[in-house]
């Protein structure tokens, strides 16, 4: 991936060169991500059914809050907090709800082994971490497949890839992912940066299209930075 500051194009090895947009808030990527899908989205078919499929995108976001004004008008309301969201211990930050098995899949929790290895290797400003495991053919695997944590500028910069995502509701995972990033910064002692997210298969199903033309239609100018 290439990382430019125009519009995504080709890179000089011939692969796919992604544009990273910025946004200021959490509201602003999710309008931006919805009107990715809506402007270059192709039919395409989902477990649960047909759907709008657009290009691989990626973005970062510079500030999350639940107060977010976009979210609280247009949104939905975020499930209640759950014991999978509270962390074990200091060092031990959780992952979203319904990822704290795989946080400990391995016998000890991935993200304990982030904090460690960012404190032990100062010099390493990077580490990866997986949250899938292989099952069965057909089962179906979690849309959240990754998380990097990387320290650049003297912050604790988190991206979550996501092999596929439902873009109408895309901002319900968002915040939570970022307490994520919050907890891991301050083990290290750094503030947070940026909430970067990949999403392979952005989508939206077929019949949540009047919904998504409504938002649209409610914020008519872009909204990346």
């Amino acid at each position: 991936m290439t990382e430019r500051g125009g519009r995504g194009g080709e890179d000089t090895a011939g692969g796919t060169a992604f544009e990273v947009r910025r946004h200021e808030t959490c509201g602003h990527a999710w309008i931006g991500l919805l009107r990715h899908v809506w402007a270059a989205g192709e039919a395409g078919m989902d477990d649960p059914g047909p759907i709008v499929e657009g290009p691989p995108v990626m973005f970062e976001i510079a500030s999350l809050s639940r107060e977010d004004p976009i979210l609280l008008r247009y949104g939905e309301p975020a499930p209640a907090p759950t014991a999978a969201n509270t962390p074990s211990a200091p060092n031990a930050p959780s992952v979203p709800a319904g990822r704290a098995e795989a946080a400990d899949a391995h016998g000890a929790g991935q993200l304990r082994w982030v904090v460690e290895l960012l404190r032990a290797r100062p010099w390493t400003t990077s580490a990866w971490i997986s949250l899938t495991d292989p099952g069965p053919p057909g089962a179906a695997s979690p849309p959240i497949t990754a998380l990097s944590f990387r320290v650049r500028g003297y912050r604790l910069v988190m991206t979550a890839m996501f092999r596929s995502q439902n873009v109408r509701t895309a901002y319900l995972s968002y915040i939570p992912l970022y307490d994520v990033q919050v907890r891991v910064a301050a083990a290290l002692g750094l503030p947070p940066g940026p909430l970067r997210v990949f999403v392979d298969v952005p989508h939206v199903g077929v019949g949540d299209i009047d919904r998504v033309a409504a938002v649209l239609a409610a914020q008519p100018e872009p909204h990346a930075a």
